[in-house]
């Protein structure tokens, strides 16, 4: 696919010539800068600000292009995908960003059912994808009508779609009940103490309600059941782990704390927190590349399809988690 759509703004003011290539959308920082209402300097910052965190890794991101400029002659030119797109969009204008992520996914939807016509196996899986898709989708608008979801946190869930679309390889294995559980890493050296997890979820608390972000009731335990939960995460029988791996150890922590409540109030927070806390611990935070295998949005987004998922579906969350985090 290498093809130009049109896109204008709202109020009609901006006209963007958006290039479609690899079933991505490219745009340069002049584009992006156009599209949000802005200076090309404050993208490049924005940019930069994106890559030095980790949000996204620059190499996966953005690409060398021939862009004709208007006087005819072609440049190569730094593109950037969607992905940095709506990242930077969300630092500038989040409404703008909203509204070209709605576009831009229409289109792709649009440009990927036409390329997949003449190959009917892979237009049925094409179909079945995107199924799954609208399911995800309308789990989002769900989620985003409740008071404490925020802008951020409704672009995490967007950001884990985005990736499915893309590739379409793990969406299709959701969709199928064909997760893969295997070439697991089994090198666990960390386990969550009881003592040690209440101490950092108490110290957690405070930095919490220090922000007028928490309550008294955070972090304040039902029962016995959370020390329960970490006993479980490290069963063991012969003499080996019956989570055998870190991704199975910490998908199963981040579903207990979520969906079993061990807490009055956090759990979904605490879950996540603990869920990095373990991954760090046991060297499994990052890929290979550097870049976060799950940063903030897409924990937030994770947290929140577990507390929303169907106790029926706990298995496939899990292998999803495992495959998420592999």
């Amino acid at each position: 696919m290498n093809q130009i759509e049109i896109y204008r703004t709202k109020d009609k003011q901006t006209r963007i010539e958006v290039r479609f290539e690899g079933d991505t959308v490219w745009l340069n920082q002049k584009q992006i800068a156009d599209l949000f209402g802005t200076q090309r300097p404050a993208i490049t910052k924005h940019l930069a600000n994106i890559f030095r965190s980790g949000e996204l890794t620059e190499k996966s991101v953005s690409s060398i292009l021939e862009h004709t400029a208007k006087d005819g002659k072609t440049y190569k030119t730094q593109f950037y995908n969607l992905d940095a797109i709506i990242s930077v969009g969300y630092r500038v204008n989040s409404k703008n960003a909203t509204r070209f992520r709605i576009w831009a996914t229409q289109i792709l939807k649009d440009h990927l059912l036409k390329g997949y016509t003449l190959n009917e196996k892979r237009l049925q899986q094409v179909v079945q994808n995107m199924q799954q898709l609208e399911q995800a989708v309308k789990l989002i608008q769900q989620s985003g009508k409740a008071a404490e979801l925020s802008i951020e946190e409704t672009k995490g869930l967007l950001d884990i779609i985005t990736g499915y679309t893309e590739s379409f390889i793990l969406l299709n294995r959701f969709d199928s009940k064909t997760l893969s559980d295997e070439k697991l890493n089994e090198n666990i050296t960390y386990e969550i103490q009881y003592d040690e997890a209440v101490a950092a979820i108490e110290e957690l608390k405070k930095q919490l309600i220090k922000k007028k972000e928490a309550s008294s009731l955070f972090g304040k335990r039902k029962d016995e059941s959370f020390s329960g939960i970490l006993q479980t995460i490290v069963q063991t029988f012969d003499g080996e782990y019956l989570y055998k791996s870190i991704e199975e150890q910490a998908a199963h922590l981040l579903y207990f704390v979520i969906k079993n409540h061990p807490f009055t109030d956090g759990n979904k927070r605490i879950g996540a927190f603990l869920f990095v806390w373990f991954l760090e611990k046991n060297k499994h935070r990052f890929k290979k590349t550097g870049e976060l295998k799950i940063n903030d949005n897409a924990l937030v987004a994770l947290a929140l399809l577990v507390a929303q998922s169907n106790p029926d579906d706990k298995e496939l969350m899990i292998k999803l988690v495992i495959n998420l985090v592999r």
